[in-house]
Formats: C-alpha cells, structure tokens, sequence
C-alpha cells in the first residue's frame, strides 16, 4: 500500500515530528512525493546506515524501473560521482583526490576568512535588518567555489547570478536555462585551463593522471558542475540553519563565543542536527532487497533518511536535544563509505569560519523577526530558510 506524504506547511517548518512518527509506525514505508513518485522511505538509523553501504543500492539511473523522475541534466553533467556505478565512482574518485587534497583546501582558508569578512563589512552596513542567506550565507560558498574552481574575477557576477537561479524552484524554466549557461561556461573553462593551467582545482583535476589514465572532457565538466552544486547552495543552508540554532540556544552560543575552540565540534552537532540535506542521493536496488523484513523490488526508488537516522533515539541520546557538548557527534549526514562527501573537510572549515567571523564580529547578532514567522523551502529534500533577517548591532572589527 503507498501513502501519500503530509507535505503541507508543518512539514516543511517542521518535518522531525513525522519522521519520528513514521519511525515509530515501521521501518520502512512506501510513499508518493508532491510530484507523483512512488518511493520507499527508510528511516532508522541502523537501516540508513547499511543502506549507504549496501552494494545493491544503485545510485545509477539506469538501474530506475520506476518511472524516477529527478533533477533533468544535460548527458555531459550527469556523469559525476552521483549518478555511475561503483567501478566508474571509484576511478573518477581517485582522479579526484589527486587533485582535491587536504593541502589545497586548508589553502583556502586564509581566503575563506577574508571572503567572509568582507561581506561581514556589508553586513555591518544595513542599519536595520538584513537577510543573512542574501548578504552572507549564499555569497559566501559561491565566492569560495569560484576560488576553488579559478573562475576568472570578471566572470563571477554571471556565474553566481545562474547559480542562485539554478537552486530556486519556484521558476522551472529558469533552472533550466541556467543549468544550460553554466553548462556552457564551464565547458570555455576547462577549454582555457587546459589552454593556460592555473593553481585552482580544475587545472589540477586536467593534469591529474592515474596510471596513465584521466578525465574526459564530460567528467571534467560534470564534476565540477558537482562541486558548483554540492559546495554551494549545501553550505549556504548549513550556514544558515547553524546560525539559526545557536540563536535558539543562548547559552551554547555564549559558550561558542567565549571559547572559539568549541566551534568544531558546535559544527559537527550543527551537522546531526540541523543538516538541510534530509535524504541521501536516491538509490536504485539492482535485485529484490530486504530492509528490516520489508520487500523492496529491483527498480523501485529508495531514499534514505539521513535527516531522520540523525535523530534516531535508537542510535542517540536525546536526539531532538542540540547539545554542542554531546561527546557521541557521529552522524550520517556526509554519507559514508563509498560516497562519503569528498568535499567533507571544505564544507567544515567553511561553516566554522563563516559562523566564527559573525559571532566575533557581531556580539549582539539576534533574529529579526519571530522564529515562527520564518519560512522554509517546500522542498522535500532539503529543509532551508527562504530568508534569515537578523540585526548585527554593531560591526566594527574587534
């Protein structure tokens, strides 16, 4: 029997208490989503976490018997790291890491900080109330890839404007056309790194050679794309949502603030708690599969509930609790195994550096506007705020 779900406005303001209903009711449950997909749900803890590493999860498409309909790309985008099966990720993989090591992001770090600075100075500007996800959470990561990425200074503005509309669903035709500038745009730009490499990431994945083997011209381009869709608009909500939930909870900002050291492991909780990622990429069983004594058929679309495994209290303490202290922080929310995100270590440095500048540089940050008139995305997959006002107070550098 399939259910439909209740996507109604408490669901995207809210969705943990039908999480933990569902939880409770089985472990698995068979639903429609708002556009008329049959998918199967599964929702503990112990059932996500062998799901991700479950071989006979395909996240390849070409394993969908189920009329899957998903995020439409272009062939030469679609080959990345989320969509190929295990002997192709693997290879793509470490091409990759050859060129996405730990040194060239802890590089970034000084740029990160001044980056975030900088549009701390704009902040600091507006004398009444500003919207953090405009002014800071969302320009911030796109500043960052296009450093990441050697995205030429002049060629920023066109790039983050078809980025931000790419992410906005309320315009379907807008995302598409988007997706085709930035298609295009990144296929000139590996054509001119090839032309002239440069110190950024794309011209170390061009170089990068794995017993004489390499990346395609698409897998360049898709991979990128990837890291343009993962590290940005990923980021900008965990920014968002982090700074959210401290401001919720004052004592454990205070502490943050009064001890900077605190901050990694505050990111990690942010992380288990209040991801706006709620579901691992959907998967694809290549044969009949049992989860927790439920038949899933090869074909069907599975979805994985990281947000919900999260606050699983099979697995955690209090888990609906934000507790910055909590010494258990393990949490699925970057995956594992094989698709553990390989941007994980930037996605953290770059939360608590963007979440560091603005408690420093701002002692009285707060909400400005009622928590409860605060609106979320109606979105299934991810739980994000349309727009965080807060007041900065002043913003001088301390």
């Amino acid at each position: 029997m399939t259910l439909p779900m209740p996507f109604d406005a408490a669901f995207f303001d809210d969705p943990y208490p039908v999480y933990a209903r569902l939880r409770a009711e089985g472990p698995v449950h068979h639903v429609t989503t708002p556009d008329g997909s049959p998918i199967w749900l599964v929702l503990r803890e112990r059932d996500v976490r062998a799901g991700l590493g479950d071989g006979r999860l395909s996240v390849d498409k070409a394993h969908s018997r189920s009329g899957y309909k998903g995020f439409t790309l272009p062939p030469a985008l679609d080959a990345n790291l989320l969509n190929i099966g295990p002997a192709d990720h693997l290879r793509l993989r470490r091409l990759v890491s050859k060129a996405f090591t730990p040194r060239r992001v802890e590089d970034l770090r000084g740029r990160v900080r001044a980056a975030a600075d900088r549009l701390a100075d704009g902040l600091a500007a507006h004398d009444g109330a500003a919207d953090l996800v405009e002014h800071y959470a969302n320009p911030l990561p796109l500043i960052v890839i296009g450093d990441l990425l050697g995205v030429p200074e002049d060629s920023r503005r066109p790039f983050s404007a078809w980025a931000g509309a790419m992410f906005d669903p309320a315009y379907p035709g807008q995302i598409a056309e988007s997706v085709g500038h930035i298609h295009r745009f990144l296929l000139d730009l590996v054509a001119a790194r090839r032309a002239a490499p440069g110190e950024d990431l794309l011209s170390a994945m061009i170089a990068a050679r794995d017993e004489g083997d390499r990346l395609s011209e698409d897998e360049l381009v898709s991979l990128a794309f990837l890291i343009l869709l993962a590290g940005s608009e990923n980021t900008q909500h965990l920014i968002t949502n982090g700074l959210l939930t401290l401001l919720g909870h004052p004592g454990q900002l205070d502490a943050v603030r009064s001890d900077p050291g605190l901050l990694p492991g505050a990111v990690e909780e942010i992380l288990r708690h209040a991801h706006p990622n709620q579901w691992a990429i959907r998967r694809f069983p290549t044969q009949d599969v049992d989860i927790d004594g439920v038949r899933i058929p090869a074909g069907d679309t599975v979805m994985l509930g990281i947000a919900s495994a999260n606050r699983d209290p099979e697995r955690h303490r209090d888990p609906d609790a934000f507790d910055i202290h909590r010494e258990d922080k393990q949490h699925l929310s970057l995956g594992q195994g094989l698709h553990y995100c390989l941007g994980a270590p930037l996605a953290r440095m770059e939360t608590a550096i963007a979440l560091g500048t603005l408690l420093e540089r701002f002692p009285r940050i707060g909400l400005a506007a009622a928590p409860r008139t605060l609106r979320r995305r109606a979105s299934f997959r991810s739980h994000a705020l349309k727009a965080l006002p807060v007041t900065v107070g002043s913003g001088g550098r301390p």
